[in-house]
């Protein structure tokens, strides 16, 4: 059994509540907040970790990965400038001039 001092050194982004959840099950969280670029690269790999979830959950958890997903993403925008708001009106007005992806369309090339 690994002890703290031997178990891999875990370095990842969380949310904010993550520390005070960990605190409540009985054990001390080792944390430290990211500087700006750093935080920016770990909500990098925070959105390919929760895209990867989003593939790998079965039917019933990919709502709650998609929702990580979400959240990730617009923490990303934040980081650049861009509101929440801003990133759904964009999406929409995407959806309005090229569609959506509701039709099932697969494309395989032109003649």
């Amino acid at each position: 059994m690994q002890d703290a001092e031997t178990a891999p050194r875990v370095c990842k982004l969380v949310r904010d509540r993550i520390p005070e959840i960990i605190r409540e099950s009985g054990a001390e969280p080792v944390t430290y907040i990211a500087g700006p670029e750093e935080y920016r690269e770990r909500l990098r790999e925070k959105l390919g970790e929760e895209y990867r979830e989003v593939l790998e959950a079965n039917d019933a958890d990919v709502p709650d990965e998609v929702a990580d997903l979400v959240e990730a993403a617009f923490a990303y925008a934040a980081v650049l400038g861009v509101s929440a708001e801003r990133v759904e009106e964009i999406r929409a007005a995407k959806a309005a001039e090229r569609g959506g992806f509701a039709g099932r369309i697969i494309w395989t090339g032109n003649r």
